[in-house]
């Protein structure tokens, strides 16, 4: 297989405006099959800030500033516990027959405490009793060799953890619910539906664009804000910062690193990276029109985002994956830093089934980030073509078409687009949601020279 630099002009797919709803009863679904799936009397799912994607995924509300409990239990009882600042924000949630309750703990520091202060007290008054047993979702969960008590423990705050024991009581019991929402292939978040799906592509595609407006923006003499600022950020909702940063031999380049005011000189990479609630795009390369031994490794890096594509379908085993991308990466010299591919939503990372030996298969509805970040790098160097997609088979395709036939089109196109553009021909069955996919231009100074297949 070889490839070329070829200038190529990215289409305009169409950026959506209007963000795709996730119908009420969605929400009212998932919620019943998640307290049905924990085995327990009560499902207490864990919100804040950082950590909000189960909650937002069951209710449509994430917690802003503070932190928040969605209780699922007995007789379709669904409760969130907030401070006070989110008491008038649950309403964003379509569950119309949920109700919320206040925990002035959950309030920032030197907020008023006078009403309602003892978490203990509200778990009473939502309904939780001694005896009760309560399955616990954190952020995410421990494996079997992380953790060798027989108490179990959880990734959320220990206040929170103290104050159900002393409601529930001797006789109750706590489990470590998480694995419900966020296991890599039974959890329900990691498959969904063609509303979802709708919903991811409306993030990624404005994601991407901001992307490709900092890429083509660029110029020498710019600043990294400078450089930033031509995201067009128009408040999407996030789920991870905004990333842009450059280096020159002297030091890598920190990729999670914010921009500065430093203004990069030619022959420094540059990498960056927009995210929101669905979808991150983020590329990166070098400041230059042209060189021989970086265009070398961004060919070798690009053969192992090919590998991907070309192994991964519906069906397949994470473990197939995984040894596609590395063994293909490993020829040149590279090798990936994290899995080559995880599961995504309204948080960045979710859970992946793309570890090393892994048998857990690709299933129909998995949404996906094609996160394959190359290592060694010399100081100054750095490569980055990530995309997301999600898992579709016929019946889904059919579905989105039928729903959400703009996004459909957009599918479509972006697949005919790589085919005859880049050279590369992309499975039915794997939906391109950025509105760049594929695209690696190795050299900023010349966005438009694009890695294709030859």
């Amino acid at each position: 297989m070889s490839f070329i630099l070829k200038n190529i002009t990215v289409p305009d797919f169409g950026i959506p405006l209007e963000r795709p709803v996730i119908p009420a009863s969605t929400h009212e679904s998932r919620c019943k099959r998640a307290l049905s799936a924990c085995g327990a009397d009560w499902l207490v799912v864990y919100g804040d800030r950082e950590h909000f994607a189960n909650m937002s995924f069951l209710t449509g509300f994430e917690p802003r500033f503070e932190e928040a409990l969605l209780l699922l239990g007995p007789a379709d009882v669904k409760i969130i516990i907030t401070g006070i600042e989110n008491q008038s924000y649950t309403p964003i949630s379509p569950l119309k027959d949920m109700r919320t309750l206040l925990c002035q703990s959950f309030g920032l520091m030197a907020q008023d405490r006078t009403q309602k202060p003892s978490l203990v007290n509200v778990l009473r008054d939502a309904g939780i009793s001694a005896g009760d047993r309560v399955g616990l979702a954190g952020w995410k969960y421990l494996e079997a060799a992380e953790w060798e008590s027989d108490r179990p423990s959880f990734f959320v705050p220990s206040y929170i953890v103290d104050s159900l024991s002393v409601v529930i009581g001797p006789t109750g019991g706590m489990s470590d619910a998480t694995r419900v929402l966020m296991h890599p292939t039974d959890g329900l978040r990691a498959v969904v539906d063609a509303d979802q799906i709708a919903e991811a592509e409306w993030a990624a595609a404005r994601a991407a664009a901001a992307v490709w407006r900092i890429v083509n923006g660029f110029k020498l003499g710019d600043n990294e804000l400078m450089t930033a600022s031509r995201m067009g950020y128009a408040g999407e909702p996030m789920n991870c910062h905004p990333m842009l940063a450059t280096s020159g031999p002297s030091a890598p380049v920190i990729g999670l690193r914010s921009p500065t005011a430093r203004v990069p000189a030619r022959g420094d990479g540059i990498t960056t990276a927009v995210s929101y609630w669905g979808g991150l795009t983020a590329r990166a390369g070098l400041i230059s029109d042209h060189d021989d031994a970086f265009l070398k490794v961004s060919v070798a890096y690009f053969a192992g985002l090919l590998a991907w594509y070309e192994t991964a379908d519906i069906g397949v085993e994470g473990g197939a994956i995984h040894e596609a991308v590395v063994s293909t990466l490993a020829k040149g010299n590279l090798r990936p830093a994290l899995n080559p591919g995880h599961l995504t939503g309204h948080d960045e990372w979710m859970n992946s089934p793309i570890r090393p030996d892994s048998s857990e298969r690709i299933v129909s509805g998995m949404p996906f980030q094609i996160d394959i970040i190359p290592v060694p790098m010399p100081n100054g160097w750095t490569l980055n073509c990530e995309d997301p997609v999600t898992f579709a088979d016929d019946v889904l395709r059919a579905e989105i078409r039928a729903k959400h036939p703009e996004t459909s089109a957009r599918f479509d196109a972006r697949r005919s687009f790589v085919k005859e553009s880049l050279g590369v021909e992309v499975k039915d069955n794997i939906l391109l949601l950025s509105a760049i996919p594929l695209c690696l231009p190795p050299f900023w100074l010349s966005p438009n020279m694009l890695i294709t297949k030859d």
